[in-house]
């Protein structure tokens, strides 16, 4: 039967009362009006959990520390001048309020200074206490923390290069799916070992320490933070209340430690690409949308600038194994050449497309072979040593397009483009495996694709064969606005299967082998709240994988049993 308005406007003003009444504390009067108790709702079906933080931080103001407070009109208007005041006493109080006004605007005026400033990028050297003085860290966590860098530094991790023909089966299909199932078996234990809220922001990127002893991950996030996690380091003993009354299963694992990299700390300053010096590990490289490369190293603690630019978002950069020589792509289709050992003034630019270059990746065993991902729907492998035999005009280091067409079109250029494939859709990312001769591609078309190439054909000073990727994985890739880009990252450790990982919309870690086969899905519906978008792997052990998401909360894969 159909309520009449003045029935449901009855009900509404007894559970008001009913409310108010309880509100009060004055259950017997509620019993005595004789008004229905609330239904006790049903129970909800229990839901995962994000880990909580174990410590809050306090989160840097991106603007201005200068607060506009309100004041009576009264307040502001001058006083009324006494008709009887005397000329000196006039000239001495028209002076105060003139020095009153000038003060005034010079505070106003070194107030909106400061803003300015909070909005620009810091170029100057830093130490790691004022790259950690937006944090509120316990005492003694700085000391730690460096003390952590200093225990990694103690033996050298230079990166590792495969071999040509490692992991090559010669048509032998038995020794190849051997060897898949192998690795399979070892990647499908990998289970949840430890959470933690590593950094405040979405994670834009990751990094993996190559060290053995410990899992160190770096992630980047949105508004410029590097967080840095150690996953299996026993946590501090915490002795308040409302930590304790956290379940173990929902506490964080590790400790890790925040450092506000590049400036200002908003969107404007996400990390968008994190590598290690290839020489040693003993520093690491942050690329930002502040348009600079930092380089954090751990023996001095010393945070300094190594590139900048003036308005050009950078998108993402790669070191040659020498560990002297940096590519790096930007927004407007570019690619800069630097030398580390010289003044990022002699860094050369390069356009090689019209629209953005979303990635670079240098060949590990041949530098000189360039991938480049871009939104023009092309992936592209460079020989760059054509590419520098560009002449310089007037000491001008930067070469538009129209100069690099030309470049490409003369005899001395021709085989400078060694190869290009084009995509359905934008190509996020593509990057080389750590042999030098596959090639795994992003792309929006919601595809994984696959290349390798014999090592025969980078001897021959001709265009690469026009063939097609021999393998096409279809794969959710609509990340959407909100969550980081998926992109297929190979595993840099030389004694396994060539393989990748890449995050999954269903919440779940991809392994892949590099033909192709799915080795593992790793996903704990208990634990996992979000898309795991951006992974890395250990360098060196091969049971180890990192994800994080989009509220800065990271995970790290293992197997159950370890330390």
């Amino acid at each position: 039967m159909v309520k009449t308005a003045y029935e449901l406007e009855r009900e509404a003003n007894i559970a008001r009362n009913r409310a108010l009444l309880e509100q009060l504390e004055l259950k017997e009067a509620v019993a005595a009006l004789g008004i229905p108790a609330k239904t006790k709702p049903e129970p909800k079906q229990s839901k995962a959990k994000p880990i909580q933080p174990s410590k809050r931080v306090k989160k840097e103001a991106s603007g201005s520390d200068v607060t506009t407070r309100r004041q009576s009109a009264r307040l502001k208007r001058p006083p009324t001048p006494d008709l009887n005041e005397s000329p000196s006493k006039k000239r001495k109080r028209e002076k105060e309020e003139e020095d009153a006004r000038k003060k005034e605007e010079d505070e106003r005026f070194a107030a909106e200074e400061r803003a300015r400033e909070t909005k620009k990028p810091r170029h100057q050297d830093l130490t790691l206490s004022t790259l950690a003085e937006s944090e509120e860290l316990e005492e003694g966590s700085l000391t730690k923390f460096y003390g952590v860098l200093q225990q990694v530094c103690k033996v050298p991790h230079p990166r590792r290069v495969g071999e040509d023909d490692a992991f090559t089966f010669d048509g032998d299909s038995k020794a190849e799916e051997a060897e898949v199932g192998d690795l399979r078996k070892k990647l499908s234990t990998l289970k949840v070992v430890a959470r933690a809220k590593v950094t405040q922001d979405r994670v834009y990127s990751a990094a993996y320490h190559p060290e053995v002893t410990k899992d160190l991950i770096f992630f980047g996030d949105k508004h410029g933070q590097l967080g840095i996690w150690d996953a299996r380091a026993p946590a501090d003993e915490v002795d308040d209340d409302e930590e304790s009354s956290v379940p173990p299963e929902d506490k964080e694992g590790g400790k890790y430690w925040r450092l506000q990299a590049h400036w200002p700390a908003t969107s404007k300053s996400s990390i968008s690409c994190i590598k290690f010096d290839p020489l040693d590990a003993h520093s690491v490289f942050t690329s930002s949308y502040d348009c600079t490369i930092r380089q954090l190293s751990f023996t001095s603690g010393l945070s300094r600038e190594v590139f900048s630019t003036d308005d050009t978002l950078i998108s993402s950069f790669d070191l040659a194994p020498s560990g002297h020589e940096m590519w790096i792509s930007d927004a407007l289709g570019g690619l800069t050449h630097l030398d580390l050992r010289e003044d990022k003034a002699h860094a050369r630019w390069y356009q090689l497309s019209d629209q953005k270059i979303g990635s670079v990746s240098i060949n590990p065993r041949r530098p000189e072979y360039l991938v480049t991902a871009s939104n023009s729907r092309t992936l592209k492998i460079w020989d760059v040593r054509r590419l520098c035999n560009l002449p310089v005009v007037d000491d001008l280091l930067e070469f538009d397009s129209e100069q690099v067409g030309r470049h490409l079109a003369s005899p001395a250029g021709k085989t400078t483009l060694r190869g290009e494939w084009s995509h359905g859709k934008s190509v996020s990312a593509a990057y080389w495996d750590p042999r030098g001769r596959s090639i795994v591609s992003t792309c929006y078309d919601d595809k994984l694709r696959l290349w390798d190439f014999k090592p025969s054909i980078f001897d021959k000073d001709a265009k690469f064969p026009s063939t097609r990727p021999f393998a096409q994985l279809n794969h959710d890739c609509q990340t959407g606005r909100w969550l980081t880009i998926l992109k297929a990252q190979w595993s840099p450790n030389t004694d396994a299967l060539p393989h990748f990982t890449i995050g999954n919309m269903k919440h779940s870690l991809d392994i892949f082998a590099g033909n192709g086969d799915l080795l593992a899905r790793l996903h704990d519906s208990s634990k996992i709240t979000a898309v795991q978008a951006v992974t890395a792997s250990h360098p060196n052990v091969v049971e180890r994988a990192a994800s994080g998401n989009g509220s800065g909360r990271c995970v790290l894969w293992a197997p159950p049993d370890v330390d």
